[in-house]
């Protein structure tokens, strides 16, 4: 088997908490991501799920450099990145992109739109020939669904589901091989968010594009994504290939996230059995003991309360962390 374009390992972002004004003093620690490890194949989408605060953008933002990591490793295209400097990483940010969540406050409103995709061309001294710039705009527009007689407008002048079409187009300028998408389509109305959806789907047929794509809509996951790992508090507590994942979740936490999803057909709805999860997620400036899930899990044990779970291979591609099936 080819080796992965990304591979992540024993991934780790704490932040310190100070206090005082003159003489600061580190009074403790937020666990933001904690020990997250996957990899990701060329041409493939990666799901990355949970509530919000787990840890999901933060992972994303650790991948392309954009935020230190405390421990662990980062390798794309097989160079650990890891320690990077700015200048080491320059070169790598041609192949990294990322679509952010907000397509209102990710695209400057004084930039006109081919100045707003061109941008990554212009930083990476790529635009030396006006002619060829401008063709390269007009492809990239096209090529996510926008007109190119459009390029001379500014961001307030389109809807959110052609702003986050800009987004994509400036992520797609450099030719990337790994675009991060963090939540792309949540802040769009439903009907806008299938469309964008499509054009992710359809970018990724033609030009052979990796996906980590980040979300907490199921729904939208379960459409788009080959494989799916579920995050709770800064840890991955499961991963396997959609089907698997939605078919049999094994995780009391994936169980309680799919029996939180609703189902078209009224009668199988009201037969379904939900989990409901007791309490609040955690501080993760003082995480629990143990399972970090135990405390709101209806199936903890006395061991869950000490002993942390490791995240086991199972076999045929699903790895789960919970002592009710690794026996730990």
């Amino acid at each position: 088997m080819a080796d992965p374009l990304l591979r992540v390992d024993n991934l780790k972002v704490h932040f310190p908490v100070m206090r005082g004004v003159i003489w600061k003093k580190q009074v403790g620690t937020v666990h933001a991501v904690d020990g997250v490890s996957f990899t990701l194949d060329r041409g493939e989408t990666l799901g990355l799920v949970g509530e919000s605060g787990c840890g999901k953008s933060t992972t994303g933002l650790a991948v392309l450099r954009m935020q230190d990591s405390t421990a662990g490793r980062i390798e794309f295209e097989g160079h650990d990145i890891t320690r990077h400097d700015k200048a080491q990483m320059r070169p790598i940010r041609q192949r990294m992109q990322m679509v952010y969540q907000d397509p209102y406050g990710s695209l400057n409103p004084r930039m006109k739109v081919n100045d707003i995709i061109g941008e990554p061309l212009v930083v990476h001294g790529m635009a030396h020939d006006p002619k060829a710039y401008a063709a390269r705009i007009a492809e990239l527009m096209r090529t996510v669904g926008l007109l190119p007689d459009m390029a001379e407008r500014y961001p307030h002048e389109f809807s959110g589901g052609q702003r986050q079409r800009i987004g994509i187009a400036r992520a797609l300028a450099m030719e990337p091989s790994l675009i991060i998408c963090d939540e792309p389509v949540s802040a769009l109305d439903v009907s806008i968010q299938a469309q964008v959806v499509n054009v992710l789907q359809e970018l990724q047929e033609r030009l052979g594009l990796t996906y980590l794509f980040i979300a907490h809509d199921l729904s939208v996951v379960r459409h788009l994504c080959h494989r799916v790992a579920v995050m709770y508090l800064g840890r991955i507590v499961e991963i396997a290939d959609r089907d698997a994942l939605y078919q049999e979740p094994l995780h009391p936490y994936t169980q309680a996230l799919m029996s939180a999803v609703p189902v078209a057909d009224p009668v199988i709805e009201r037969s379904r059995q939900r989990i409901v999860v007791q309490g609040e997620v955690p501080s993760a400036l003082n995480p629990p003991s143990g399972c970090r899930f135990h405390t709101r899990c209806p199936m903890a044990m006395d061991r869950c309360k000490t002993q942390d779970p490791a995240l086991t291979d199972l076999g045929q591609g699903r790895s789960v962390a919970c002592h009710l099936h690794t026996g730990a």
